[in-house]
Protein backbone atom coordinates (compact mmCIF):
# COMPACT_ATOMS: atom_id res chain seq x y z
CA UNK A 1 0.00 0.00 0.00
CA UNK A 2 2.67 2.17 0.48
CA UNK A 3 4.80 1.61 -2.69
CA UNK A 4 1.05 2.68 -4.38
CA UNK A 5 1.06 5.74 -2.63
CA UNK A 6 4.82 6.99 -3.24
CA UNK A 7 3.91 5.37 -6.85
CA UNK A 8 0.83 7.78 -7.05
CA UNK A 9 2.68 10.86 -5.10
CA UNK A 10 5.91 10.60 -8.06
CA UNK A 11 3.13 10.55 -10.77
CA UNK A 12 1.08 13.53 -9.50
CA UNK A 13 4.33 16.14 -8.88
CA UNK A 14 5.69 15.03 -12.44
CA UNK A 15 2.53 15.53 -13.97
CA UNK A 16 1.94 19.17 -12.01
CA UNK A 17 5.65 19.73 -12.68
CA UNK A 18 5.29 19.34 -16.22
CA UNK A 19 2.00 21.40 -16.41
CA UNK A 20 3.53 24.20 -14.97
CA UNK A 21 6.49 24.08 -17.40
CA UNK A 22 4.63 23.64 -20.80
CA UNK A 23 2.98 26.87 -19.65
CA UNK A 24 5.44 29.09 -18.80
CA UNK A 25 8.33 27.72 -21.28
CA UNK A 26 7.16 28.52 -25.25
CA UNK A 27 7.87 31.77 -26.48
CA UNK A 28 4.56 33.53 -27.13
CA UNK A 29 5.08 36.17 -29.48
CA UNK A 30 2.79 36.09 -32.85
CA UNK A 31 3.63 37.94 -35.50
CA UNK A 32 2.54 38.14 -38.96
CA UNK A 33 4.07 35.34 -40.16
CA UNK A 34 2.63 32.77 -37.31
CA UNK A 35 -0.51 34.08 -37.77
CA UNK A 36 -0.74 34.04 -41.46
CA UNK A 37 -2.69 30.82 -43.16
CA UNK A 38 0.05 28.45 -44.85
CA UNK A 39 -0.18 27.60 -48.33
CA UNK A 40 2.87 25.14 -49.12
CA UNK A 41 5.26 28.20 -49.18
CA UNK A 42 3.06 30.74 -51.20
CA UNK A 43 1.86 34.37 -50.12
CA UNK A 44 -1.55 33.29 -48.50
CA UNK A 45 -4.06 34.36 -51.20
CA UNK A 46 -7.14 35.25 -48.94
CA UNK A 47 -8.52 34.73 -45.24
CA UNK A 48 -8.06 31.06 -44.30
CA UNK A 49 -11.24 32.09 -42.02
CA UNK A 50 -13.65 31.32 -44.79
CA UNK A 51 -16.90 29.89 -43.92
CA UNK A 52 -17.46 26.36 -44.53
CA UNK A 53 -20.15 24.43 -46.36
CA UNK A 54 -22.21 22.41 -44.50
CA UNK A 55 -22.93 20.08 -47.30
CA UNK A 56 -19.49 18.80 -46.14
CA UNK A 57 -20.32 18.46 -43.07
CA UNK A 58 -23.34 15.72 -44.56
CA UNK A 59 -20.90 13.66 -46.00
CA UNK A 60 -18.97 13.23 -42.97
CA UNK A 61 -22.25 12.70 -40.61
CA UNK A 62 -23.28 10.14 -43.15
CA UNK A 63 -19.94 8.72 -43.58
CA UNK A 64 -19.89 8.28 -39.55
CA UNK A 65 -23.21 6.82 -39.42
CA UNK A 66 -22.09 3.89 -42.00
CA UNK A 67 -18.98 3.61 -40.07
CA UNK A 68 -20.57 3.30 -37.52
CA UNK A 69 -22.91 0.06 -38.66
CA UNK A 70 -19.72 -1.70 -39.69
CA UNK A 71 -17.99 -1.56 -36.51
CA UNK A 72 -21.73 -2.56 -34.80
CA UNK A 73 -21.96 -5.49 -37.10
CA UNK A 74 -18.23 -6.29 -37.43
CA UNK A 75 -18.37 -8.46 -34.61
CA UNK A 76 -21.48 -10.53 -35.91
CA UNK A 77 -19.61 -13.47 -37.44
CA UNK A 78 -18.02 -14.31 -34.32
CA UNK A 79 -21.64 -14.25 -32.76
CA UNK A 80 -22.95 -16.43 -35.40
CA UNK A 81 -20.57 -19.42 -34.43
CA UNK A 82 -22.25 -19.47 -30.57
CA UNK A 83 -24.09 -22.17 -29.61
CA UNK A 84 -27.64 -19.65 -29.71
CA UNK A 85 -26.66 -17.13 -32.14
CA UNK A 86 -30.54 -16.45 -32.45
CA UNK A 87 -30.48 -13.07 -29.72
CA UNK A 88 -27.26 -12.12 -31.70
CA UNK A 89 -28.67 -12.12 -34.87
CA UNK A 90 -31.84 -10.30 -33.25
CA UNK A 91 -29.29 -7.57 -31.78
CA UNK A 92 -27.50 -6.71 -35.33
CA UNK A 93 -30.85 -6.86 -37.54
CA UNK A 94 -32.11 -4.45 -34.54
CA UNK A 95 -29.19 -2.05 -35.39
CA UNK A 96 -29.44 -2.27 -39.57
CA UNK A 97 -33.39 -2.06 -38.96
CA UNK A 98 -32.83 1.75 -36.61
CA UNK A 99 -30.12 2.91 -39.04
CA UNK A 100 -32.06 2.16 -42.46
CA UNK A 101 -35.22 3.82 -40.80
CA UNK A 102 -33.45 6.45 -40.12
CA UNK A 103 -31.63 6.98 -43.36
CA UNK A 104 -35.41 6.52 -44.75
CA UNK A 105 -36.56 9.48 -42.63
CA UNK A 106 -33.61 11.40 -43.74
CA UNK A 107 -34.08 11.28 -47.37
CA UNK A 108 -38.08 11.65 -46.63
CA UNK A 109 -36.87 15.30 -45.38
CA UNK A 110 -34.69 16.21 -48.20
CA UNK A 111 -31.78 16.10 -45.89
CA UNK A 112 -29.68 14.22 -48.08
CA UNK A 113 -30.14 16.30 -51.21
CA UNK A 114 -27.11 17.89 -52.43
CA UNK A 115 -28.22 20.82 -54.49
CA UNK A 116 -31.15 22.96 -53.01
Amino acid sequence: MNLLMTIMMIASILSAVLLFISFWLPIMAPDYEKLSPYECGFDPLGSARLPFSLRFFLVAILFLLFDLEIALLLPLPWGAQLDSPVMTLAWAAAVLVLLTLGLAYEWAQGGLEWAE
